[in-house]
């Protein structure tokens, strides 16, 4: 099965290179660093290392990089594609034994769980974020009927089937993107697995500021209340006997208008 890792970067050339001298050499056939308009020298360490990159002609934000990179992906045939944020934050070393669950057909999805890991608050997650991330796990949870405990963390592995079964286009251009994807999977019946990884924040790890942090949490509430609004349509629409049409009625709130992506900016090199 072909691996392919995405690397959605911004302003990443400080950290850059320690990421990748800790992916496992092996453990993945392709990479690609998606260079969201980074105003550092992240392209020039780009080149330095020959990776492949493409470059958007502007800063779309994060989900956008991934939609680029996913659709990358699949178009040059991968089986795994696995999500690696640049900055360090993401212990790469685990990439492995995620990837080895996706593609024994064990998962659908892998997200690597810092919560399960431990030692969030020694590992320098902020306590006001560490408090954010229960919380909002906890909605999510309440909304989807699911026991995950960080589906906030950007280090996951994905199958093929899963990126096909959902319409990941149509999400969010910011942080949302990563929310949106759990909520569509899961009401597709994707299955979705955990596994423990170590926590690391310093200076250089790209990290959501309080504020955005804020619009960040709203923003998740909105979708959990749109997503059970569904629900609740569906069922006094169809009954509890029709559980398929259920699911079904869920997707409605990952529908959205979005603005359509502009790539006669973007570049392509490595």
């Amino acid at each position: 099965m072909k691996r392919f890792v995405v690397l959605p970067g911004y302003n990443a050339a400080r950290t850059i290179t320690r990421t990748l001298d800790e992916l496992p050499r092996g453990s993945f056939d392709e990479l690609l660093l998606v260079d969201d308009g980074s105003r550092d020298a992240t392209l020039a360490v780009a080149r330095s290392l020959g990776i492949p990159y493409v470059a958007h002609g502007n800063n779309r934000g994060y989900g956008a990089a991934q939609k680029t990179g996913f659709r990358l992906a699949l178009e040059r045939q991968a089986d795994i594609i696995v999500l690696l944020h640049p900055d360090y934050q993401y212990d790469a070393r685990c990439i492995p034994v995620m990837a080895g669950l996706v593609e024994s057909g064990n998962a659908d999805a892998v997200i690597g769980s810092r919560r399960l890991g431990g030692q969030c608050l020694e590992g320098g997650m902020p306590r006001w974020k560490w408090w954010g991330n229960v919380v909002l796990t906890a909605w999510m949870n309440a909304c989807l009927a699911t026991q995950l405990t960080d589906p906030h963390s950007g280090l996951r592995v994905y199958s093929r089937r899963y990126l096909e079964s959902i319409a990941f286009d149509a999400y969010a251009d910011g942080f949302l993107f990563d929310s949106q994807i759990i909520f569509e999977g899961v009401a597709r019946g994707l299955l979705i697995r955990e596994v423990p990884i170590p926590t690391r924040y310093f200076p250089e790890s790209s990290q959501i500021g309080f504020w955005r942090g804020i619009g960040y949490a709203a923003g998740i509430f909105a979708i959990g209340c749109r997503h059970l609004a569904c629900h609740e349509r569906k069922r006094r629409r169809f009954g509890s006997s029709h559980h398929g049409e259920e699911k079904t009625g869920r997707l409605e709130m990952m529908r959205h208008e979005s603005v359509k992506d502009r790539h006669e900016g973007d570049t392509i090199g490595g």
